[in-house]
């Protein structure tokens, strides 16, 4: 079932909106071992060292970018998150059609508190962005939706990221009485 937003799309952007919500999956490329990337993260966030959270969402995304076999994205780790009246900014895919590569920018400290994100959040945040990067270069969608296909793949694609890293994926927790 689309978003609510469906209903304002163009015909050509409800086509590839329903062609992203089609694509569910994403598996890891064959023959990839992000598992030492992935636990760095996790080190340089707990340690809140951002040139090493950097190197190594960096290195990871470069993986990525070589498994899928797309151009490279430039990864930006910044400082505090954004935000205004809507929330935190966690992330932002970039295209950069005017001057490659894209670019991701990431923020590592919560706006109001200024402390370290959470590792999940970080590395969830980091794929969500690649999953952008991946409609355009590896799907070949004319836009990048957020639908419910876009959101299986992101999760797919985390928790291969996590499992290949021996990381339990998180447990989603139920409220009492349910």
């Amino acid at each position: 079932m689309p978003f609510a937003y469906y209903a304002r799309l163009t015909r050509a952007q409800q086509a590839t909106y329903r062609r992203s919500d089609s694509i569910v999956t994403l598996a890891l490329p064959p023959g990839m071992d992000p598992a030492s990337d992935v636990r760095a993260i996790a080190a340089a966030l707990a340690a809140d060292r951002r040139s090493d959270v950097q190197k190594h969402s960096q290195a990871l995304a470069t993986m990525l970018a070589r498994g899928y076999a797309v151009p490279p994205v430039a990864i930006k780790v910044l400082a505090a998150r954004p935000s205004n009246d809507y929330g935190e900014l966690h992330g932002l895919y970039d295209p950069r059609e005017d001057r490659p590569p894209a670019e991701i920018s990431l923020w590592m400290r919560t706006a109001a508190l200024r402390r370290v994100v959470a590792f999940r959040s970080f590395l969830r945040t980091l794929v969500h962005e690649f999953n952008h990067h991946l409609d355009y270069e590896h799907f070949r969608l004319a836009e990048t939706f957020h639908t419910e296909g876009f959101y299986k793949r992101e999760s797919a694609l985390a928790n291969a990221l996590f499992a290949a890293a021996g990381i339990e994926p998180a447990v989603k927790r139920v409220p009492r009485g349910e």
